[in-house]
């Protein structure tokens, strides 16, 4: 439970270093609770003791996944339904192979999508492999997730966009999407049971271009929502925390993601994130970041001012944001300590 506790110098004294993403090193204050305590404080309770950064959430995917459903991570992969992955290092991920065409049409689902029996799976190995640190919030990750993308990689961007508004596709983008998320809740049921310190299951579902969705609300409502809230309650019924990767002008479906049940979400640069957090950072948890592009360009003292700006807008009582990985990009050493500093100051005067 949160609890007011006096702010002290002595916060601030760094105890250690970790590598975060992207190979970021970050400093371990001596803060009074844990980040993962705060990560808890946020989502629990709506009233963190200090901003978080996504990056106190430390991802551990277990690797069975990434080789089997998540495009292998940084590697060439074919995974369990045959789909060929290409790493491209230019942009840090992986597409699949030209040419590929698993699905000719949506009705061939049920002919040649096997979906696969998990509990063959060696997850001794993985247990022996993954441990948490109990000073930070653990996450696995569905990269790749159970609806449109994993539509994408069986059919092709536009086979798959025209399969969700034809009628005659309902009935079997229905019962794709059932037997997907089916394998999801599976996969949320052996994380939890072999992992206790699993905090937070992040799914990945890009839904939009750099200027606009891919397609309409009613979609989202009819074809994507009741999945969604299957796939959150079975997370949310093990007391775990649910956040969406979902890249793209997506805005306008945010209702869609707040009805399917998500705890957080942290849009990109397109989206009007100052209208996201006022008319629904009470339902959803947002990822914020600072408007200054280089904070590295500007002075020490320009860029504790950039912080105590962003937490002025983004800091308000029932209303926490959290600093996502756009901000990640942005942030600077005297930057994160004026968050830490000024934002455990305004959530200590604010009533919880």
């Amino acid at each position: 439970m949160y609890r007011k506790i006096p702010f002290t110098e002595g916060e601030t004294e760094i105890i250690g270093t970790r590598t975060a993403r992207m190979g970021r090193v970050l400093n371990i204050y001596n803060t009074p609770v844990t980040p993962r305590e705060n990560i808890h404080a946020l989502f629990e309770e709506r009233h963190p003791y200090w901003m978080p950064v996504v990056t106190d959430i430390i991802d551990r995917t277990p690797s069975v996944y990434s080789y089997k459903l998540g495009r292998a991570r940084h590697a060439d992969n074919t995974d369990v339904f045959g789909i060929r992955w290409t790493f491209v290092e230019q942009v840090g991920g992986s597409i699949e192979e030209p040419g590929q065409h698993f699905l000719k049409s949506i009705d061939e689902w049920k002919d040649k999508v096997t979906i696969p029996d998990i509990e063959s799976w060696d997850w001794q190995s993985e247990v022996r492999e993954i441990a948490a640190d109990p000073r930070f919030s653990m996450q696995f990750t569905f990269v790749n997730g159970f609806w449109f993308e994993r539509l994408i990689s069986f059919m092709d961007f536009m086979d798959a966009a025209m399969a969700l508004i034809d009628e005659d596709c309902r009935e079997d983008i229905e019962g794709l999407f059932g037997a997907m998320t089916d394998l999801a809740c599976r996969l949320v049921d052996k994380y939890c049971t072999l992992w206790p310190m699993l905090d937070v299951i992040e799914t990945h579902d890009d839904w939009g271009a750099q200027k606009a969705p891919f397609f309409s609300q009613d979609v989202a409502d009819e074809l994507f929502v009741p999945f969604m809230k299957q796939l959150n309650d079975r997370i949310h019924g093990w007391g775990r925390i649910s956040t969406l990767h979902s890249c793209g002008h997506n805005d306008e479906r945010i209702q869609a993601y707040i009805d399917g049940g998500f705890d957080y979400w942290g849009p990109q640069e397109m989206n009007d994130i100052e209208k996201l957090y006022d008319e629904y950072g009470d339902k959803i948890v947002i990822g914020v970041f600072p408007e200054e592009l280089d904070l590295a360009q500007l002075t020490a003292d320009e860029q504790r001012r950039a912080a105590r700006k962003l937490a002025d807008r983004y800091c308000r009582p029932g209303k926490p944001a959290m600093l996502g990985v756009n901000a990640t990009k942005r942030m600077t050493p005297a930057f994160l300590d004026e968050i830490y500093r000024y934002t455990r100051q305004l959530y200590l005067d604010m009533q919880p």
